[in-house]
């Protein structure tokens, strides 16, 4: 009698649809035809002001003065507006500044975040409950904008950079669901680790933070986003212009509908629109998050919503 060897079942490529549940109908054609027009439609609506805004970017003075304003036909690419931004000046300097104040600021944040997290995590942890309650409590009640400035002013930290990290620096939320996703971890496995002499900390790092880089991804996302979208605490804490992020700079030029002044002789010369400077800004600072969302984008499902219902 020939043995028969079960053969192991091929994984399904990364575009294919995932496995249906056999309780699952299997959908009609105008079902799937419905639900791709309306994807397209929402992918259109999302992708044709990006189109605007780079193509506008990438235009000539000529071009943009033909088409009235926003240009959504490319004639001629030129990066000059990109050139003269890059250059050297307020928006390079912005733009380190942001880069800056979103790394320390997210690594910062990540970190208290995980010790907090882990601590609330241990249900016998000291003060356990009364911590708990008092972080929840900041989610609905706070104590205001004035409140806020008057603490950041007492501990001298207007007209710095501190005063971009420290008032916003922890989310309630994202330490829920650090929690969760951290209860979630066989107590088995760290009772194992504890036997073999392993203190707090080592099994934080050793087994708790490996098990989690789903949801540690997620969360660093936020945080990195929240930081480099982060305008506010810049305009109400920051008095020296020269210390303003790239998103205030975004903002002043914007809204002055016109070519600032400082940014290279092109400008100066006529020879490049202020439309197009502005349009670059909003490409530049629209750009990282584009870039490093689709590398996390897997880790939302498993990272997001396994920590959000457990604990």
């Amino acid at each position: 009698m020939t043995a028969v060897i079960d053969k192991p079942v091929p994984e399904p490529r990364w575009w294919a649809a995932p496995p249906r549940p056999v309780w699952e109908e299997k959908p009609s054609g105008a079902g799937v035809a419905s639900k791709g027009v309306v994807l397209s439609i929402a992918c259109l609506a999302v992708l044709f002001p990006i189109w605007i805004v780079v193509v506008t970017s990438l235009s000539t003075r000529k071009t943009i003065d033909e088409a009235g304003g926003l240009v959504m036909v490319p004639k001629g690419i030129t990066f000059i507006a990109y050139k003269e931004l890059l250059s050297g000046g307020q928006v390079t300097r912005a733009a380190i500044i942001s880069i800056l104040v979103t790394l320390v600021g997210t690594l910062f944040s990540m970190t208290v975040s995980v010790l907090c997290a882990y601590g609330l995590s241990r249900t016998g942890s000291l003060g356990h409950r009364w911590i708990l309650m008092t972080l929840l409590a900041t989610m609905f009640f706070s104590a205001g904008l004035i409140p806020t400035y008057l603490l950041v002013q007492s501990l001298g930290l207007t007209d710095t950079y501190l005063a971009l990290i420290l008032p916003s620096a922890i989310s309630v939320f994202n330490i829920l669901v650090l929690r969760g996703f951290f209860m979630g971890i066989s107590q088995e496995l760290i009772d194992s680790a504890r036997i073999d002499g392993a203190g707090e900390f080592r099994i934080l790092w050793r087994i708790v933070m490996p098990l989690s880089r789903a949801v540690l991804a997620v969360i660093t996302l936020f945080y990195a986003v929240g930081y480099w979208s982060a305008w506010f605490n810049a305009s109400l804490y920051l008095n020296d212009q020269d210390m303003m992020p790239l998103q205030n700079v975004m903002i002043q030029l914007v809204q002055k509908q016109e070519a600032p002044v400082g940014l290279g002789q092109a400008i100066r010369t006529g020879q490049l629109s202020g439309l197009a400077v502005q349009m670059a800004v909003m490409v530049m600072a629209l750009l990282p998050v584009a870039v490093l969302s689709p590398f996390v984008q897997k880790h939302f499902k498993k990272g997001m919503l396994t920590g959000a219902v457990k604990g």
